[in-house]
């Protein structure tokens, strides 16, 4: 046996339900025609070129390469990397083998200190998290250690 008051309850929350779901909407109708939420309109130029992350200015690399850098980041790649990149070859996520040549140390870096960042803001981390159909982990890596990591990834892609 249902009780009036427990009646006016259920119709009082239905009503509240469906207030709250139909005035929701997305103010999409709010917005000019051809200005829509996308993340190129949201991010700055150097956001854009160099990725979201904690790396906000631009990174000095020498023309030489630092062989203590190199083999630190040899060995971080080795470590939290490779179980998921190839330096060749598709895997789990894309071939590193000639990031360097593609993409800029600051993006690179911003890649490995802020993955999810990058894949729910920048367009680049939106296309491959379309194309591997997994997110990047963040690996617990450090600024210093990304930086390695670069370096190791300049140097192989100019010995390969």
């Amino acid at each position: 046996m249902i009780y009036p008051r427990t009646t006016f309850i259920i119709v009082l929350l239905f009503f509240i339900i469906s207030f709250t779901f139909a005035c929701g909407g997305d103010n999409s109708s709010d917005r000019p025609s051809g200005q829509a939420d996308s993340p190129e309109a949201t991010l700055s130029e150097f956001e854009l070129e160099h990725g979201i992350g904690p790396v906000t200015e631009r990174i000095e690399l020498s023309v030489e390469f630092d062989p203590d850098l190199v083999e630190k980041g040899r060995n971080i790649y080795e470590m939290k990397c490779e179980m998921c990149h190839n330096m060749e070859g598709r895997m789990v996520g894309p071939a590193l083998g000639d990031i360097m040549e593609r993409r800029s140390a600051e993006f690179v870096m911003n890649f490995i200190l802020n993955p999810s960042g990058m894949v729910r803001e920048h367009p680049v981390g939106q296309e491959l998290l379309r194309e591997y159909m997994t997110a990047m982990p963040f690996q617990n890596v450090q600024k210093d250690e990304a930086r390695a990591i670069v370096e190791f990834l300049r140097e192989y892609n100019e010995l390969n």
